[in-house]
This record gives C-alpha cells, structure tokens and sequence, in this order.
C-alpha cells in the first residue's frame, strides 16, 4: 500500500473542510484569490501550493493553516 502524497492529503484536507463547510468550490476560490482550477487541482492533489497560497485558503476557510495538514 503506497502513502499518498502531501500535496494529496493536503488537497483532500481542503476539499473536507470545505464540503463540511458548504462551501462551493468556486466561492472558496473566489475568496482564496485562486481560479477555480488551480483550487480545483489543488483538491485533486495534482498540483503544489505555495504557502501563501495555503495560508489564503485557511483563511477563506477560517481554520488555522495546521488544520489543512491533519490527517
């Protein structure tokens, strides 16, 4: 069994928060300051962030930056 990736886990980290939050993905782009997708690939795990770019997410999200990094 392979891990997946940060990026990965990262990823599915802000597509959950962002579902529990009934949050549309085009919404939270808007507010992360990001295209749809760019946020798009970024929840699919298939591009890295920098993190500022993690950090305006978080904050769109209003959660911690950590808390994109829990498992």
């Amino acid at each position: 069994m392979s891990k997946s990736s940060i990026q990965e886990r990262v990823g599915k980290r802000i597509k959950l928060i962002r579902e529990e939050k009934n949050i549309p993905q085009v919404v939270l782009a808007a507010k992360s300051n990001l295209e749809k997708g760019n946020l798009s690939r970024l929840e699919a795990g298939k591009a890295n962030a920098t993190l500022s770019t993690l950090e305006r997410i978080a904050n769109a999200l209003e959660v911690h930056i950590s808390q994109l990094f829990i498992d």
